[in-house]
């Protein structure tokens, strides 16, 4: 997810510079064909109006120009051409004939003007005239002015030149100002593109790619709100989607994981529940018939009438017989498979024979038996012996544990009927509640269990279609309860 976000970063520095190029660029260029074309425009106003301002010059003293070379007076002839100076800018000044010979002039002018395509246009058509030439090696704009008489003949030519810097002056001054407004303009652009792109776009996109680094196994949600243009929002939501799926992908993964192994200890578990099955069913057969007749030598020896130090002995034996017995019937009990013989039954008529029965055990004569809830029709489906076996080993297992009560009770529990036993006793520690149904596992001291009770009464809840639950009871030990599905017409 970092590198993805390294990969955004990238793509919005480059889109960074995308802007600039396709964007700043472009526009800096238009703008500058745009000043190019402005100072064309501006050079030739500035040409039209020097020229304007030559031909009003010329106009001026046309007039009496015309007159004083009609009379041939050179005296006004001299002060008009010196009037034309007082004007500034001109760089001089010549009157010629009409055959084209100069009469008077000042400043730079030409000599001769017998051989200039614009004075002759000029005296062919009568209208003003004038074009950039070159003038005593300096290059002038010569503006020509025909000097017409009062009977409308052309007498002569006035000639005033402008030196051609004083164009140029203007025109590069027009171009250093249109240069400095264009390089200004350039900066602003760029500055408002990058600083408006950080603005508006880059700091988001730096908040997105911190938030983006952070994104790790256990943690895909984006910390930040969505914040920025509508595309920048959008690609926040699609990462804030993306990392929700993700996290989903990743607690899906863990929960089929933690499915399968919990599966490979269930089945693990089973085989081996399954072996040692078979091992306790053989080894049962195989020590049934021996303890049968060590239990029949014994009662025979016992009634041979020996000493009492020797019955004592032979009683021993014959207790040890017994118990073994029993731990032979419970892992049988525990681990082979029975047929379902369940039948309609009401479970009160199998407790109040199970009460009966543990109120003659000796394991249960310390302790104060009390009952309720078994006045009740309590249907079910059962198979009578099993289901006897499961109520009777939970009610010995609390005679054990408890210190002087032991409480047996009968509920309806939605669709089940719940049978709680409760003792006072030292109750079951939570991290043990999981493994008293194993085979074999005991909370009591080495010698005191079998560790087989409580197994076979999982297996009959199974078998039954119910379950077992272990908590804390009112009386401070523990309550366990079995749940029978509940059945109705019985």
């Amino acid at each position: 997810m970092a590198s993805l976000g390294r990969r955004i970063g990238d793509l919005f520095r480059s889109l960074q510079l995308a802007l600039v190029l396709s964007i700043v660029v472009p526009l800096l260029m238009f703008s500058g064909i745009a000043i190019y074309i402005g100072l064309g425009a501006v050079e030739k106003a500035l040409n039209e109006r020097l020229r304007e301002d030559l031909e009003l010059v010329a106009r001026a003293v046309s007039g009496p120009l015309s007159n004083a070379l009609v009379e041939k007076d050179e005296l006004v002839l001299g002060e008009s051409l010196k009037s034309i100076f007082q004007i500034g800018r001109i760089s001089g000044a010549s009157v010629f004939d009409e055959e084209g010979n100069r009469v008077a002039s000042l400043g730079v002018a030409d000599s001769d003007v017998t051989n200039s395509v614009s004075a002759e246009r000029v005296i062919a058509s009568g209208e003003l005239g004038g074009a950039f030439r070159r003038v005593d090696g300096e290059s002038v704009f010569s503006q020509f002015t025909p000097l017409v008489g009062e009977d409308g003949r052309i007498q002569g030519l006035l000639q005033v030149t402008r030196q051609r810097s004083d164009f140029h002056d203007l025109v590069a001054s027009s171009r250093w100002w249109a240069v400095g407004i264009w390089s200004v303009l350039a900066v602003t652009i760029i500055l408002v593109v990058v600083l408006g792109h950080y603005r508006t776009v880059g700091r988001h996109v730096n908040g997105l790619m911190e938030n983006m680094d952070k994104l790790a196994p256990g943690h895909w949600l984006l910390a930040t709100p969505a914040a920025g243009p509508r595309e920048l929002r959008q690609i926040h939501r699609g990462i804030r989607d993306m990392g929700r799926r993700m996290g989903d992908a990743e607690a899906e993964i863990e929960d089929r994981i933690a499915r399968e192994r919990a599966l490979a200890e269930q089945l693990e578990y089973q085989e081996k529940v399954a072996m040692i099955g078979r091992v306790a069913g053989g080894v049962a057969h195989e020590l049934g018939a021996p303890l049968n007749v060590i239990q029949g030598r014994a009662r025979i020896l016992a009634r041979a009438g020996l000493p009492d130090d020797q019955q004592r002995h032979l009683k021993d034996i014959e207790h040890q017989v017994q118990r073994m017995t029993t731990i032979i019937q419970q892992l049988l009990d525990c681990f082979r498979h029975v047929p379902d013989s369940r039948r309609p039954l009401d479970l009160s008529d199998v407790l109040r024979d199970v009460m009966a029965r543990a109120s003659e055990d000796e394991r249960c004569s310390h302790c104060r038996l009390e009952t309720d809830g078994f006045d009740q029709p309590m249907p079910t489906r059962a198979e009578p012996l099993r289901a006897g076996l499961a109520c009777l080993n939970v009610i010995r297992n609390g005679c054990q544990s408890a210190r002087s009560r032991l409480r047996v009770t009968a509920h309806q529990s939605s669709d089940c009927w719940e049978i709680r036993v409760e003792d006072d006793g030292p109750g079951i520690a939570p991290e043990d509640r999981d493994r008293i149904f194993e085979p074999f596992y005991s909370t009591r001291p080495a010698g005191e269990g079998t560790g087989l009770g409580l197994a076979v009464v999982s297996s009959v809840m199974k078998e039954h279609g119910g379950r077992v639950g272990v908590e804390e009871s009112s009386l401070g030990g523990c309550r366990m309860s079995l749940y029978f599905p509940r059945e109705t017409g019985v």
